[in-house]
């Protein structure tokens, strides 16, 4: 399974796209406090639409209660800081896979980068704008990661509506 990890999101409309993004795809959404918006607000709800019925979502106090209890599968840091190309790192398709996103502002804690530097990845882009909107950067990775794994459980069929098949 992909896991989504938003660290101390800041902006509840991204974190409604990336509800929407972990609705379609399947991934579980993993949301550590302190965030910046409350669950029930109007524009997180607006943002993921209907879909929230079809969303995984579990809530932490902080990075330590999120891994007490996410302890195996392989973790990614995305980061501008990261050096590897998060197209190049060949993901495994027999363990959990976390994608770790840090806050809207700041990113994620230097520290956390600094321990898990070995497997901080980044989305190329110009180096001098900042970086891509968050729920971007989820979809785009996400996507690489599920296309590795050959889209599992996910739709490859498109049907024009009021056509015949």
């Amino acid at each position: 399974m992909v896991h989504i990890v938003l660290y101390e999101p800041e902006i509840p409309q991204n974190t409604g796209n990336i509800s929407r993004t972990c609705a379609v795809t399947g991934c579980h959404l993993h949301l550590i406090e302190p965030l910046g918006f409350e669950l029930s607000e109007r524009t997180i709800r607006r943002a993921g639409l209907d879909y929230w019925q079809y969303l995984t979502v579990t809530t932490y106090k902080n990075w330590d209660e999120f891994i007490s209890k996410n302890q195996s599968g392989e973790f990614y840091f995305c980061s501008t800081k990261g050096q590897k190309c998060h197209s190049e790192v060949e993901y495994p398709n027999d363990k959990d896979i976390y994608l770790v996103f840090g806050k809207e502002s700041h990113g994620l804690p230097e520290p956390l980068l600094e321990q898990n530097y070995e497997k901080c990845i980044r989305i190329p882009m110009l180096g001098f704008v900042r970086s891509l909107n968050l729920s971007n950067a989820v979809a785009v990775v996400a996507y690489e990661v599920l296309r590795q794994l050959g889209y599992p459980n996910l739709s490859d069929e498109g049907h024009l509506t009021g056509r015949p098949d």
